[in-house]
């Protein structure tokens, strides 16, 4: 952006750059870092001289970071969070347990592998914070890229959507059908789409690959016209436990509600559904070892 920033920049106007790039407004920004508005604004300024540009665009939605600054504030925020990764290890070594662990979690790890996970790591280490962030995989995959959170457990893309991030294996999944206990397509034999479709269904939202192995399942018949579209399987769970709501989810978030007899998985084949669960990480990471420690409990749960 600037060979001067290189020199003049200081770890208070990069934490106010990162702060707005997130806020996109001064008062929210200074909320966020507990200082007075002037002081964010004063920085920003401070950058934007150095620069030579301008690095906030005023819209009708807030304070926009140009490419530039985003760009910068992304390396910045990058950087904090590899320097606070070294003062983990640095405390480690002297027999301090300081840091924390941030995962990302998708709907289906959060129903299976990350609470045996969490639960076996809690044994070793039973006070570094953990900080669980939930959502889809298109909402959680910036946590690890800019330092954020440190990995992101659930299912994988063929191939990795972005360069800057690697993928490793824990196992494999597919999707089933589910109902009720009570459900009059329970103890029947295969139902066909059409019969299928006359009900109402709990599905994963348009544009996930379980919504789309969903659609294709009534290809060249009319799909269901009542459909809730939610990842949670407690959502699913209750809904199929009191209404004739069907659901399609993964197999191993089923397993649990499966084996309490809550649900019940209808005989019904979803072609192609099997995909891998593992890990979303940033390229070149180095673990500390309290991380390293977690990522053996994964693997561990997920063999």
């Amino acid at each position: 952006m600037a060979p001067r920033l290189r020199l003049t920049a200081t770890a208070a106007q990069l934490h106010a750059l990162v702060a707005m790039r997130e806020a996109e407004n001064f008062t929210l920004a200074a909320r966020r870092l507990g200082i007075a508005q002037p002081t964010v604004h004063r920085a920003i300024g401070q950058l934007e001289q150095e620069a030579g540009r301008a690095l906030f665009e005023r819209t009708s939605h807030g304070m926009l970071a140009t490419r530039a600054a985003q760009a910068l504030a992304g390396a910045a925020r990058l950087a904090f969070a590899e320097f606070e990764q070294a003062e983990a290890d640095v405390a480690e070594i002297a027999g301090r347990g300081v840091g924390r662990l941030g995962v990302g979690a998708m709907p289906l790890s959060r129903s299976s592998i990350l609470p045996s996970a969490i639960a076996a790591f809690r044994r070793a280490r039973p006070t570094l914070p953990i900080l669980v962030r939930d959502g889809s995989y298109d909402e959680l995959l910036a946590g690890p890229r800019r330092g954020e959170i440190d990995l992101l457990i659930g299912a994988l893309r063929e191939p990795a959507p972005i360069g800057d991030v690697e993928q490793q294996i824990l196992f494999h999944d597919d999707l089933v059908v589910v109902a009720g206990a009570h459900h009059p397509l329970v103890g029947r034999a295969a139902s066909p789409p059409a019969e299928l479709a006359r009900y109402p269904w709990v599905v994963a939202r348009a544009g996930t690959p379980t919504r789309a192995h969903f659609d294709r399942l009534f290809d060249g018949t009319k799909a269901p016209t009542s459909v809730v579209e939610s990842g949670s399987v407690i959502l699913a769970r209750e809904l199929l436990d009191n209404s004739d709501h069907l659901a399609c989810m993964s197999r191993v978030q089923a397993r649990v509600a499966v084996a309490r007899g809550l649900m019940t998985i209808l005989p019904v084949e979803v072609p192609g559904s099997a995909r891998p669960i593992g890990l979303t990480l940033r390229s070149g990471w180095l673990p500390t070892r309290a991380q390293d420690d977690f990522l053996r409990a994964l693997r561990s749960e997920g063999s």
